[in-house]
């Protein structure tokens, strides 16, 4: 059997490092193809040898653009990839652009589609991955949810019968990654001349808090109003965005820092008092590391996160501020996203799915 495993952005490649591994015990032939979503080295090429992927059999290099221009630039050049390769499955992960061009583009030609991660919702109809996510799960044959929650959602949109849960993914990386780097001294620590523990960390790259310069300017002055030091780890878009709104990301207790790589932000966040962020992934990993998360944001796909104390959605202000303040919570036994396994499971589903169709 053949699989195209296609991935363009920061979070699908840490997805795959896993997949690609099961994949390779199973004895699956097994493409990767890189959409070039995310073209800093940082948040692309150094992840392949950070977690150790095989480099991608097909390099698209579409670049930034915008939304509708870049999701078509994958939807055209996929034609091409799936004609040359002719997979028997295409494996799709999150819930990018990538996510859904590669999903059309691999169902226009009539090749089966299982989806990693399928059935998070923010029922937040402004951000653009709750339109991947949607549109992607309801053309795919196979839905691999990550949670119990995420598989009720599914069954609740008529699409149970194509669901499975297979735990976590990005689970079982983080555990890899944790136990290599357990004992290692913070790189943010050790560069900036700061204490484990004394400082927290920071991602902020949405457009929702990036493109209104009201909105991006209290987000900043919320952080560097906090007591401790907060090293915010600056994702091109965010730097672009600043750049623009003539606003300066350094400020008070707000230090701008380079993104980092995959190994490095897991040691680091281990260190960390802290994790402030709008990404999903990372509200989330904060608590597989037992590290607290705020969210600025109004919602999130990760509910266990809230339910169980870990995390606090917030909007800019003095809320954003106290919450990065608090205290540590209860710890917890509790593990919504999986054992660490999920990767096996997920290859297991697509070959007994392949041999009983």
């Amino acid at each position: 059997m053949k699989i195209l495993s296609v991935v363009g952005a920061r979070p699908q490649f840490v997805k795959l490092a896993p997949i690609a591994k099961a994949m390779t015990a199973a004895g699956v032939d097994h493409l990767i193809c890189h959409t070039g979503q995310h073209y800093d080295p940082m948040l692309s090429d150094v992840f392949f040898d950070d977690l150790g992927i095989p480099k991608p059999d097909v390099h698209l290099g579409v670049g930034s653009a915008s939304h509708g221009k870049q999701t078509g630039a994958i939807l055209a050049a996929m034609d091409d990839v799936l004609a040359e390769h002719q997979p028997d499955w295409v494996l799709v992960y999150g819930d990018t652009n990538s996510t859904v061009a590669a999903a059309l583009a691999a169902v226009k030609q009539h090749i089966r589609v299982a989806h990693l991660e399928a059935g998070l919702r923010s029922f937040n109809r402004r951000m653009p991955e709750e339109h991947n996510r949607v549109l992607t799960d309801h053309c795919a044959d196979l839905l691999l949810a990550p949670t119990t929650v995420a598989a009720e959602h599914l069954t609740h949109e008529g699409l149970g019968d194509r669901t499975v849960v297979v735990g976590d993914v990005m689970t079982d990386v983080l555990y890899q990654v944790r136990d290599a780097v357990q004992g290692r001294p913070s790189p943010i620590a050790t560069e900036l001349d700061l204490s484990a523990g004394s400082y927290s960390l920071a991602t902020i790259h949405r457009p929702d808090n990036t493109d209104d310069p009201e909105r991006l300017s209290a987000i900043l002055d919320s952080l560097a109003a906090v007591d401790h030091p907060v090293v915010l780890l600056a994702h091109p878009r965010l730097v672009a965005k600043a750049k623009d709104h003539g606003l300066e990301l350094t400020r008070g207790n707000l230090l701008s820092h380079a993104p980092l790589a995959y190994p490095d932000l897991v040691a680091s966040c281990l260190a960390s008092r802290g994790i402030i962020t709008d990404s999903g992934g990372l509200q989330k990993e904060a608590f597989l590391l037992r590290v607290p998360a705020t969210t600025v944001r109004p919602e999130t796909e990760w509910v266990e996160t809230v339910d169980l104390g870990w995390n606090i959605l917030v909007e800019p202000g003095e809320a954003l501020t106290a919450a990065a303040m608090r205290p540590r919570p209860a710890d917890t036994d509790a593990q919504p996203y999986g054992d660490g396994h999920a990767a096996e499971r997920v290859v297991e589903e697509i070959l007994d799915k392949d041999m009983n169709q």
